[in-house]
C-alpha cells in the first residue's frame, strides 16, 4: 500500500508536492479507510481542480515510477533520456521523487533524483524501529556511479557501471537477483491511464487489447460480466469471441471481439459489436478492466478523468466497488482525477486533493489543511463558491 508521494521539479510543479494516503485519529472513519496497526491510510482520493491547472501531473508521478522501476532497464534506447520533463522555468535543476509504501509488512521508501534525462541517484530504504536503513544506494560519481548495499546483492561492478536511464532495481530483476522481485511485482501492481505524455486517450483499438487481457483473466472477465449490466448502459450481458483475420501483410491472426447483449422488455435479444455501442460504454469496458484488476488483485489504480465519458451517476457505484471488503478483498487504493464536482459529497475531506496554477507553477492541497473547514461541511458548495480555491478564474 501506499502511504504517500513526494516529488518537486517535475511537469507543472516546480515546488515540493506532496500526496498523502495517511491519516491521523482525529478523522471520522469511513469506509475508504485502511486500518493498520501503526497508522491508518485512505484507500479513495480525488483530485479536482480546473483546467490546466496540474491534476494530471500531481498523479503522474506514481505510473511514471512504475515504468521506471520495472521496465527500464529493458524498454526504449539505451543512449536516449528518461521520458519526463522537469518545469520549463527550472530545466537545469533536478527533478526529485519519493514515495513511501509497505510491502510485506515492512515500510520502504524509494528516492530517486534525476537531471538531463539521466539518474542522479537511486536509493531504496526500509524502517527499522523508528528510522530508515539503505537497502542500495546509487549516486553519479564521475561517468559512472558510487554503490553501496546492506542486503540486496546487486555485484559491484556492474551497479557502477549501469547506464544513467535505467533503475538499478529493474536491472536487478532481469538479472534474477531475488531481493528486487517483491519490489517489482509490487509496482506492477500499480494500473494506469496515464503516460509520460498524460492520459491515455480512448482509442476504440484499445477494445481488442482489452478484450484479450479479459480472456487471458477469467476472474477478471467474470467481474466484469457481472458489472457492466448494473451501470444502466442499456446491456443485459457481454460476450467476447475469437476472430480470424488476416493482417495487411497478408498473414493470420486472431484478435478477440467484445459483443453487446440487449435484450427489450417483452424478452426479444439481439446484439452489437462494441464499435457499435456508445462511446461511454466502450470507455467503461476499457476502464473496468484497470479497476477490476486493482481490486482483484490488490495495488493501485492511477486514472486519469475517470469521468471522462461516464455518467457522475456512476462514480458512487465505481468509489463503492473500493470502500466494501468484499469487492475490495485485498485493500486496492484509487487516486483519480474528475472534472465532477459532486464527488466532493460521497468523500471527506482527507480524501479530496484541489489543484490550482498559479504564475505558471502548479500547486496542490488537501482539504483538511484548509483552515477552518469543518468535517460536517457542505465541502460540494463551498467549492461551487469558491471558497476553497481549485476552480477557474474568469
Amino acid at each position: 500500500m501506499i502511504k504517500s508521494l513526494r516529488f518537486s521539479n517535475f511537469y507543472s510543479f516546480a515546488e515540493e508536492a506532496q500526496v498523502d494516503f495517511s491519516l491521523g485519529k482525529k478523522p471520522t472513519p469511513s469506509g475508504f479507510d485502511i486500518e493498520l496497526p501503526e497508522c491508518r491510510l485512505n484507500k479513495v482520493i480525488a483530485v479536482v481542480g480546473a483546467n490546466g491547472s496540474g491534476k494530471t501531473q500531481l498523479i503522474k508521478p506514481l505510473a511514471f515510477l512504475k515504468w521506471f522501476i520495472c521496465d527500464s532497464f529493458l524498454q526504449g534506447d539505451p543512449d536516449a533520456g528518461i521520458v519526463y520533463s522537469p518545469h520549463l522555468l527550472r530545466a537545469d535543476e533536478d527533478t526529485r521523487l519519493e514515495v513511501d509504501f509497505l510491502l510485506q509488512g515492512v515500510e520502504h521508501r524509494y528516492q530517486l533524483t534525476m537531471n538531463g534525462g539521466r539518474v542522479v541517484s537511486e536509493i531504496l530504504l526500509a524502517r527499522t524501529s523508528s528510522q530508515f536503513s539503505y537497502l542500495f544506494r546509487r549516486e553519479r560519481s564521475g561517468d559512472g556511479f558510487t554503490f553501496k548495499q546492506k542486503g540486496f546483492p546487486f555485484p559491484k561492478s556492474q551497479a557502477q557501471g549501469l547506464r544513467s536511464n535505467a533503475s538499478l532495481l529493474a536491472a536487478a530483476y532481469s538479472y534474477d537477483i531475488k531481493e528486487a522481485r517483491p519490489f517489482i511485482e509490487y509496482f506492477r501492481r500499480v494500473v494506469s491511464n496515464v503516460a509520460s505524455t498524460g492520459r491515455h486517450h480512448f482509442q476504440q483499438g484499445a477494445l481488442f487489447s482489452t478484450a484479450e487481457n479479459y480472456e487471458r483473466s477469467p476472474v477478471i472477465k467474470a467481474r466484469m460480466v457481472a458489472a457492466m449490466p448494473g451501470l444502466d448502459l442499456g446491456l443485459s450481458g457481454i460476450d467476447i469471441r475469437p476472430l480470424d483475420i488476416t493482417t495487411e501483410e497478408g498473414k493470420s491472426a486472431q484478435i478477440y471481439m467484445p459483443f453487446g447483449q440487449h435484450r427489450s422488455s417483452d424478452g426479444r435479444t439481439f446484439e452489437l459489436s462494441f464499435f457499435e455501442e456508445s462511446s461511454g460504454t466502450q470507455s467503461a469496458f476499457v476502464l473496468l478492466e484497470r479497476l477490476l484488476t486493482a481490486l482483484e488483485y490488490g495495488g493501485l489504480a492511477v486514472i486519469d478523468e475517470i469521468d471522462n465519458d461516464l455518467h457522475p451517476h456512476l462514480m458512487p457505484r465505481i468509489l463503492d466497488w473500493f470502500r466494501f471488503e468484499h469487492s475490495n478483498p485485498h485493500q486496492a487504493q484509487l487516486i483519480f482525477t474528475c472534472h465532477t464536482p459532486e464527488l466532493l459529497n460521497h468523500l471527506q475531506k482527507h480524501q479530496l486533493y484541489l489543484c490550482e496554477k498559479r504564475d505558471q507553477c502548479s500547486e496542490a492541497w488537501r482539504l483538511d489543511e484548509v483552515q477552518g473547514l469543518r468535517a460536517d461541511d457542505n465541502l460540494y458548495a463551498k467549492y461551487m463558491a469558491g471558497a476553497l480555491g481549485g476552480v477557474p478564474e474568469l
